[in-house]
């Protein structure tokens, strides 16, 4: 087997890397990570030239333009345009390349805006995402359109799953631009060096589920290897491991050791309140998979931000 990673640089990327390295690949796998150095995916002629140079057997689809609450809002058609041609891209070049299987990332703000909870994997196309990044969830909704397309008309084992918050080493640490977990472990260490307060925006309300980046990327080689649905499957933590951004802002103050004042700042939009994946289906296949712990995995992010500072800071 060829595998090719897109956004192999990536949070994600660079976890399914580790986790590779560190004993979980098999010997009749050769792992191949690409980044948007090696070509870029909004051109079609760039992406065909990407899977001719290295042939792949199957594929990890994670690159994407992503960003945090602020970011979506101010640039939903961008999200749009950018990430259906990098999905149109890749699925397409993997289709005439004769990939046997292709594995792509959605994102569970795909899901309605205004639906009940827990949300499942049928629910997607139920209603209209929360206006705030409609763009990037119309984008990632149509993944799922396409691998029906490509599996009725070409018979193709396309598929997709769906993490809830994923955060860990490698993520995008930026205040303005990235996720809110990140962005916070970065705030925490700003705060402790100037003595101020800890301003997190929003109510710190909001309720997510997280999942540790290398929890995802064992769970990834396990849907690459046996998962063999053309539906998409969640890929999270239980209900019961939901917490509101207030607990992640502890956490991250905890694990950081911020002995300072938590503030927030609810002139700030809060985003979605909550999106309760359910994982019934994931435990239908893996009852005994075991995630780390939020304040362990927490803990370890901190750590590895911390020990990468002048290149997590960017």
């Amino acid at each position: 087997k060829r595998i090719l990673v897109t956004g192999g640089t990536g949070l994600v990327g660079k976890a399914i890397e580790k986790v590779v390295g560190d004993g979980e690949g098999r010997p009749d796998e050769r792992w191949i990570f690409v980044s948007s150095r090696d070509a870029d995916l909004t051109s079609s002629s760039e992406t065909k030239a990407l899977f001719e140079r290295h042939r792949p057997t199957h594929v990890i689809h994670l690159a994407a333009m992503v960003g945090g609450l602020f970011k979506n809002i101010r640039s939903n058609l961008d999200f749009w345009r950018t990430n259906i041609h990098i999905n149109d891209n890749v699925l397409h070049s993997a289709h005439e390349m004769g990939v046997e299987k292709v594995v792509s990332c959605l994102s569970t703000c795909i899901f309605p805006d205004k639906t009940t909870y827990p949300i499942d994997e049928t629910m997607i196309h139920n209603g209209p995402p929360h206006s705030s990044n409609f763009g990037y969830s119309y984008a990632k909704r149509m993944i799922d359109v396409q691998n029906r397309g490509y599996s009725e008309q070409h018979g193709r084992r396309f598929t997709a799953v769906i993490p809830t918050n994923v955060f860990g080493p490698h993520d995008n640490f930026n205040i303005e631009d990235g996720h809110v977990l990140p962005g916070l472990i970065h705030k925490v260490h700003l705060a402790k060096q100037s003595g101020s307060a800890l301003t997190v925006w929003g109510t710190g309300k909001p309720r997510r589920q997280f999942i540790y980046s290398l929890d995802l990327a064992r769970l990834f080689l396990w849907v690459l290897r046996e998962y063999e649905e053309v539906e998409p499957i969640i890929l999270s933590v239980g209900e019961e491991d939901e917490v509101s951004i207030r607990e992640a802002a502890e956490a991250v103050a905890e694990a950081m050791d911020f002995r300072g004042e938590l503030v927030f700042d609810p002139s700030k939009a809060d985003g979605q309140f909550k999106k309760t994946a359910s994982n019934a289906k994931l435990r239908r296949y893996l009852p005994g998979f075991r995630f780390t712990p939020f304040r362990e995995a927490v803990k370890e992010t901190c750590a590895w931000f911390d020990a990468n500072y002048a290149d997590a800071r960017k």
